[in-house]
């Protein structure tokens, strides 16, 4: 495998295949709390059902630190028209975690990625199918009965757990869908959500035959953010840090040089006296597959936002194409795994 990329500033690890993406938690860098460490979220593309006429002509995927916007070209093939159910599921929120929480980055209980979409350049609406599991099990109605949101996300959380008469209370708490958090100020017990919450955003799409039809999605990025890094010298060298570091070059592609850059930003002090923080993002490209054949024609494009950040991830054919930006073009592309940017910086 070669790197590509800025020496000391920039580099991408190329490779014939992704890593898989599973969310990693940094860990030993900094203690492991809500305050200085929090999973992103990782969140992918459109999904439709099985279709042997529907193929994806054309998809161009940017990811930013702010952004993501892709951008879906489909062609049906078939003599008559295809109508298929169109999905994107955001990703699933255990409530009963709270780092994960503040990887959030909208307030909104249903549309909490600020998910925006268009069909044929004109905006469109999607149904919403939100539901709450607890063990496997459905307790939707339960929530809804007691009148709270499904995702009970946001500040006013205590506010819709306090406004619950005391049987709604008593009865959620007994079925293990209230758990203990911690308490107030005057020392009373605060309870939190335990369910995990799925949203999806669906809709019937009619693809005319012999046409293109585009869509194109836009949400806000979910990032992990950490408020060091544990990829730093002064702490990759310390006992106990080699697993972390080896797991941090296999996940993200780190070559050597990504450390030479991270060495001239961050210096050699244990301490974070550079204040370098650590922000990553996961990107399904697995899911959705559904489609006839490859992806003919596929874009990626990262921007990390500032030119002197670092940023790595495993692709293929990467370049670079402005101070912050790379670029990969595929041809007959199928997706057999996920895509994760780690970005090193000041914030």
């Amino acid at each position: 495998m070669t790197g590509t990329g800025d020496t000391g500033e920039t580099r991408i690890r190329t490779t014939g295949i992704f890593l898989a993406a599973a969310s990693l938690a940094l860990a030993c860098a900094v203690p492991a709390s809500a305050n200085d460490s929090s999973v992103e979220m990782a969140v992918g593309g459109v999904t439709f059902t099985q279709s042997p006429d529907v193929s994806m002509e054309e998809e161009v995927l940017t990811i930013t630190p702010d952004t993501v916007t892709v951008l879906y070209r489909f062609l049906n093939q078939a003599t008559l028209p295809v109508t298929l159910t169109v999905g994107f599921p955001l990703p699933d929120i255990d409530l009963a975690d709270q780092d994960v929480l503040y990887a959030i980055p909208g307030s909104d209980p249903v549309n909490f990625v600020d998910f925006k979409t268009k069909i044929d350049a004109k905006p469109i609406k999607f149904d919403v199918v939100q539901r709450a599991r607890l063990g496997g099990k459905d307790v939707t109605a339960a929530i809804r009965a007691a009148g709270l949101p499904i995702a009970l996300i946001g500040a006013d959380t205590q506010q819709h757990i306090t406004a619950l008469t005391p049987e709604a209370r008593a009865s959620l708490i007994e079925g293990g869908l209230l758990i203990p958090v911690g308490s107030d100020e005057k020392g009373d017990q605060l309870y939190g959500p335990a369910w995990r919450v799925t949203t999806t955003f669906t809709r019937k799409q009619v693809f005319p035959p012999g046409q293109a039809v585009s869509v194109e999605h836009r949400y806000k990025t979910s990032l992990g953010a950490s408020l060091d890094t544990v990829l730093r010298k002064g702490l990759r060298n310390s006992d106990g840090m080699g697993a972390t570091v080896e797991r941090y070059r296999k996940d993200y592609c780190l070559p050597d040089d990504f450390f030479k850059g991270l060495d001239k930003l961050a210096g050699s002090d244990p301490a974070n006296t550079a204040k370098v923080q650590e922000r990553r993002i996961s990107y399904v490209l697995k899911t959705g597959a559904n489609w006839a054949g490859p992806i003919k024609n596929f874009r990626l494009v990262v921007d990390k936002g500032k030119p002197d950040r670092l940023v790595s991830f495993c692709f293929d054919n990467v370049k670079k194409i402005s101070p912050t930006a790379f670029e990969a073009r595929l041809e007959n592309f199928t997706p057999t795994q996920d895509l994760k940017i780690l970005l090193i910086g000041k914030y």
